[in-house]
């Protein structure tokens, strides 16, 4: 309850006092990007469920021949790196947040894709709902390998307080500041998850099912 309560004043205050910066950066995403300037894409959220998240667009919505989207790293232009590294990207997610479909801090929404490759032990990270940031996020972003995101998902899970997410809430701010770890090395972004070391794909599925 207070934790929810915290999401809605949080959100509800952050969308109004920043409109004028997320109008601005609409604007440059439309100039520099084109349309449409939000980027809207199914995610699982709490338990699996399916939502639609959004973004401010970063990347080019460039394709190969055969119609493709090319690599993140052909895609992601200048502009698009500075608002990944400073996180202006994620401001629209705050209205996710307000609807209720994420909260401020849990782990990441991830790919729908990637429900059936998780452990049910790495599945647990949908047992809270979604978060904007997260003790993954602040613990080595997408510096990290898969395997160790997901273990600090799930000890999210079983560590979740008020005074953690202040925790997490005051480090986001100086890792935006010090824009660390924003992107896998050698990647422009992050590697897609494939599934884990002994962990066979779909080994999940039927734990998925259930939660969904």
């Amino acid at each position: 309850m207070i934790k929810r309560m915290l999401d809605i004043t949080v959100s509800a205050s952050a969308l109004l006092l920043l409109a004028p910066v997320m109008g601005v950066v609409a604007w440059q995403v439309r100039r520099k990007l084109g349309s449409p300037v939000l980027f809207r894409q199914v995610r699982p959220g709490l338990h699996g469920q399916a939502f639609e998240m959004i973004k401010f667009r970063s990347m080019r919505n460039a394709r190969d021949a055969d119609g493709r989207a090319l690599p993140d790293a052909q895609r992601l232009t200048a502009f698009g790196a500075l608002l990944r590294s400073t996180s202006l990207d994620e401001l629209p997610g705050l209205w996710n947040v307000l609807k209720g479909d994420m909260s401020l801090v849990g782990p990441r929404p991830l790919l729908m894709e990637y429900l059936p490759l998780y452990s049910p032990e790495q599945f647990r990270r949908h047992d809270v709902r979604p978060g904007i940031t997260g003790w993954a996020q602040v613990n080595g972003r997408n510096a990290l390998s898969w395997e160790d995101k997901f273990r600090l998902d799930v000890w999210y899970v079983e560590h979740q307080s008020f005074w953690l997410d202040m925790r997490i809430l005051l480090l986001t701010i100086k890792k935006v500041l010090l824009r660390d770890d924003v992107s896998a090395e050698g990647e422009a972004t992050v590697a897609r998850f494939t599934g884990s070391p002994n962990v066979e794909p779909g080994a999940a599925s039927e734990h998925t099912r259930h939660q969904a």
